[in-house]
């Protein structure tokens, strides 16, 4: 199994230098990938525009949204052009993570309608690869520029209802379980197994999934403040969240080996604390050789 790191970008008094350096550790230390994630009603940063300053300071490091959320973005051939810019900057290294979210201050000041999202989900992956195909081929009027990868970026759907992972299995390249731990992962990478096979895919399908963590002597306050913040809405479910978060490294280490036995491909490790020392901190827990 793959481990890559979030960026530092949804923590409150991200600087960009920190975040700079933060990508280019995260390389020299071995990840795998500089995950993103999405809100508009939040302190985040926007994941693509984020993406771009990633691979303008690193070479090899996988770049992905994770995720995005796509419905936000109405303008199906902006988000087309924006995407492939970012692939042809890092040289093909981006996979575009996109869901439908489901906070509604999220859709009431992006002026976007909430209801029917998860249809427009489904009709914006087909529009980006069309644009994507269009601008290859050469063919006029396209929406350029060309994105590096044959059929564009890889496209890592996510959401654990059902007519989402029906919608990741039908349409996508794989699936992507949110920070909800390893045992809904797993039930959720079986549906999509089962949905894969049931659409008559080739192949297997790509299974991504998120975990939060923060390391050292102040690890539970970290994950305490940010996750509590962050899942301020949810409700009794921030409880789940912040059990399932990592806080010292037998912890770390213990969740990392639960998802790798629940067929994960790759685990994101979301930062929930934005000092550098988390980088390399987690990397020597895990052995990771850059």
């Amino acid at each position: 199994m793959k481990i890559g790191i979030g960026l530092p970008t949804s923590l409150a008094g991200a600087a960009g230098a920190d975040v700079v350096a933060w990508a280019r550790l995260a390389e020299q230390a071995g990840y795998s990938t500089l995950g993103t994630i999405d809100r508009l009603v939040h302190t985040s940063w926007e994941p693509l525009t984020t993406l771009a300053a990633a691979a303008a300071v690193t070479k090899r490091i996988g770049l992905a949204t994770s995720i995005l959320i796509s419905p936000l973005r109405a303008n199906t051939a902006l988000l087309a052009k924006q995407a492939a810019t970012v692939d042809r900057l890092s040289g093909g290294r981006l996979t575009l993570g996109m869901a439908v979210g489901s906070r509604p201050d999220d859709f009431e000041v992006g002026q976007v309608e909430k209801a029917g999202r998860g249809a427009r989900t489904g009709t914006q992956v087909a529009e980006l690869r069309r644009h994507w195909a269009d601008a290859q081929s050469g063919r006029e009027p396209s929406v350029g520029p060309a994105p590096i990868r044959p059929n564009g970026p890889e496209l890592i759907l996510g959401g654990h209802s059902p007519a989402a992972l029906a919608r990741a299995a039908r349409l996508g390249d794989g699936w992507i379980g949110g920070g909800t731990g390893p045992i809904m992962f797993a039930q959720g990478a079986q549906a999509l197994r089962e949905q894969w096979a049931a659409e008559g895919r080739e192949g297997a399908p790509r299974l991504v999934a998120l975990a939060y963590f923060a390391l050292g002597a102040d690890g539970t306050k970290y994950t305490e403040g940010y996750l509590r913040s962050y899942y301020r809405d949810a409700g009794p479910f921030v409880e789940h969240i912040l059990r399932g978060a990592a806080d010292n490294p037998g912890k770390l280490r213990g969740l990392v080996g639960k998802y790798a036995e629940a067929g994960c491909d790759e685990l994101l490790l979301m930062p929930c604390a934005g000092d550098l020392g988390q980088v390399e901190a987690a990397a020597q827990v895990l052995g990771l050789q850059g």
